[in-house]
């Protein structure tokens, strides 16, 4: 019999169902994987066993009497350590954080419980999600399942590296600057930044409050769409959500011949490694025998768009921060205080300046891309670096290389515009490589639908890391 844990979330969610594998097995194959992982990857904050397995019990017995009470029945999940459970500790990777019990649970997570599904344990992140690599100098730094040397990407840093090592089937994620998608590329998984308003972020921790989103990371398109289905739409704890259509199975799984890709002319294609270039012409080449469109876009400047981005998450995560690095900023790691302090260097005018612009920055975005349903962009410009060149100390280009590494994140977050990003091949050291689906507002169905034909035409999202020998024994 196949392990449960190397099942995709669409497959065990089928199988327990149909009651061919039970809940109690499926949890009890992640709980045997994390033992095996978990002194590796630091990808666990908290790990719940007892409770999930009670969790898992009384799904199997209500399955048997009532039958599935939601798509996701019995389904076994971990979540980034920001999404808030009633009567449980949230540390948000933070030491100012250690011990705060939630006084209420996160609609995002609300949802997931209604569609039958539970919680093992919470998963690592940047301290308060303000670090895009993996590094935490609280908790340590997570670590890539691919080669632990090298970064999972962050802030979603637990979750990326839980899902590729199948020590969950999925986990929430969040994506204010990169959060959800660079975790993907670096771990070779997908992830979907949703449309900003899409998904509810009542009860989860804030960072920026006109650019948060929340989102999956899983191991497929399919599996991203099972959870998004669940958690989107609107929600009177937040009223961003006012307008967020349910989700549509239907244009989720539109055919690629039916869609028109757009390829920058620039910026997401400057300065790309060889590998990560390699990828993406592989990619278009994949598409057009899916019988997509393919055309050429030139984009407005990204450059001032991921700056405009920049100074409202800067502001805005410094003003949510502001009373705590008053009374307690010793409590915060220098990396992350001394980007909160960084939020002070903006004047009032140019934070409204950039908050203004976003209206037109969008509307210029939609006029250059046309009619293009989805514009392919790398995720990065190269593979994941590793933790020691990227950290604190790393040597005179860490910065340099932190910033490059991120380039083609922010621009997609100061417009608000939904993300899928897929596992698209692999670098000359072994690592995977990404490439970003990114939409049209609310198009987040479109992201899904063809990422969902690339998935059937390659096999990248399939493979499955090793656990290193010395450590397996």
């Amino acid at each position: 019999m196949i392990d449960p844990a190397l099942l995709s979330l669409s497959d065990i969610a089928a199988n327990i169902r149909n009651r061919k594998i039970s809940s109690v097995e499926a949890t009890q194959g992640l709980l045997a994987r994390i033992k095996d992982w978990q002194p590796l990857l630091n990808a666990f904050v908290r790990l719940d066993s007892e409770e999930a397995l009670a969790a898992a019990r009384e799904a199997d017995t209500m399955l048997a009497k009532s039958g599935p009470m939601g798509p996701l029945h019995g389904v076994p999940l971990a979540h980034k350590d920001m999404y808030y459970v009633a009567g449980k500790p949230a540390g948000c990777g933070s030491k100012v954080r250690e011990g705060w019990i939630a006084p209420a649970t996160s609609t995002a997570i609300a949802r997931l419980q209604d569609a039958g599904a539970f919680s093992i344990g919470a998963l690592h992140m940047a301290e308060f999600a303000y670090g895009p690599t993996g590094h935490n100098a609280y908790l340590g730094p997570a670590r890539n399942p691919w080669d632990p040397l090298h970064i999972t990407g962050g802030s979603s840093s637990g979750s990326g590296a839980a899902v590729a090592a199948r020590l969950t089937y999925a986990a929430l994620g969040s994506d204010t600057g990169g959060s959800i998608r660079m975790p993907a590329h670096c771990c070779g998984v997908t992830g979907l930044k949703t449309t900003t308003g899409r998904v509810s972020r009542a009860n989860a921790m804030p960072l920026s409050f006109t650019l948060d989103t929340v989102g999956p990371l899983a191991r497929s398109a399919e599996d991203c769409a099972l959870i998004a289905a669940a958690i989107a739409g609107p929600d009177p704890l937040d009223p961003v959500t006012d307008q967020s259509p349910i989700w549509s199975d239907d244009l989720a799984k539109r055919p690629a011949n039916t869609l028109t890709i757009g390829v920058p002319t620039q910026f997401y294609v400057d300065g790309l490694d060889a590998d990560v270039a390699a990828a993406l012409d592989a990619a278009i080449k994949t598409f057009e025998k899916l019988g997509a469109n393919i055309v050429s876009v030139e984009l407005p400047d990204q450059t001032a768009v991921a700056a405009a981005a920049l100074v409202v998450l800067a502001v805005e995560a410094t003003s949510l921060h502001a009373p705590w690095l008053r009374t307690r900023a010793e409590d915060y790691t220098p990396q992350v205080r001394n980007r909160l302090e960084n939020g002070l260097g903006y004047s009032a005018i140019e934070y409204l300046e950039a908050l203004r612009w976003r209206g037109p920055a969008l509307s210029a975005h939609l006029s250059a891309i046309g009619d293009v349903d989805i514009v392919l962009a790398p995720a990065s410009r190269s593979a994941a670096p590793k933790i020691t060149e990227t950290d604190v100390g790393g040597g005179p280009n860490a910065e340099e290389l932190v910033v490059a590494v991120m380039r083609f994140m922010r621009p997609v977050n100061y417009l608000g515009l939904p993300v899928l990003t897929v596992p698209a091949g692999w670098s000359a050291a072994g690592l995977p490589i990404g490439l970003q689906l990114i939409g049209r507002p609310f198009g987040d169905e479109t992201c899904v639908a063809l990422g969902r034909a690339f998935q059937q035409a390659t096999d990248y999202h399939t493979r499955i890391p090793n656990l290193p020998r010395a450590q397996a024994a």
